[in-house]
């Protein structure tokens, strides 16, 4: 029992959690740059882009991981893998000649932002108000992506579904970078 006055000093987990959100917040926000700037370069430039995103991708599929595992280990078991497959899916189906297509790995990053945010929420990680935000673009994406695989869905809306999460990563970004997470209750 520690007594009245006396500060007793973080796990060493915590500290790995937050370390883990300081480089996903760093991530996250490259992620992002060279993401947009990969959708206006081409050549050699946009091949480094693409490099740039599947390194990001699997930055952040080791980071959220180690940010979210006590609070449902399976589910971010299931998050870190999907982003694992956005980030070399694309990757591994060239060299096995399958069909692979960007929105084929827009659907495995929404599926493993949706794990990600609900154990955000559900560990209280991050402000719930924040994390609520995350849960709702991923879901959003989650239901859109294959609408547009199918053809359903066209036009500028497969742009504007996109803004929701766009909010959601560049605020979560910044969170993390400022304050990282919160301590393990």
């Amino acid at each position: 029992m520690a007594a009245v006055g006396v500060t007793l000093a973080p796990d060493a987990g915590d500290v790995a959690r937050s370390t883990s959100a300081r480089i996903a917040g760093f991530t996250l926000l490259f992620y992002i740059v060279i993401g947009l700037s990969g959708m206006v370069l081409s050549g050699g430039p946009a091949r480094l882009a693409i490099l740039g995103q599947q390194a990001s991708a699997l930055t952040l599929a080791v980071t959220l991981f180690l940010i979210t595992r006590r609070e449902g280990p399976v589910i971010a078991v299931v998050g870190m893998l999907c982003r694992v497959l956005e980030g070399v899916g694309g990757t591994v189906a060239g060299w096995l000649n399958i069909g692979w297509s960007v929105a084929t790995s827009a659907t495995f990053f929404a599926v493993g932002s949706t794990c990600f945010a609900v154990l955000l929420l559900r560990g209280r990680n991050i402000p719930t108000s924040l994390a609520w935000i995350g849960v709702v673009a991923s879901v959003l994406l989650v239901v859109c992506l294959p609408l547009q695989l199918g053809g359903l869905l066209k036009g500028p809306v497969t742009l504007i579904v996109w803004l929701p999460m766009l909010v959601f990563e560049v605020t979560l970004a910044l969170w993390f970078l400022a304050k990282g997470v919160r301590p393990a209750q």
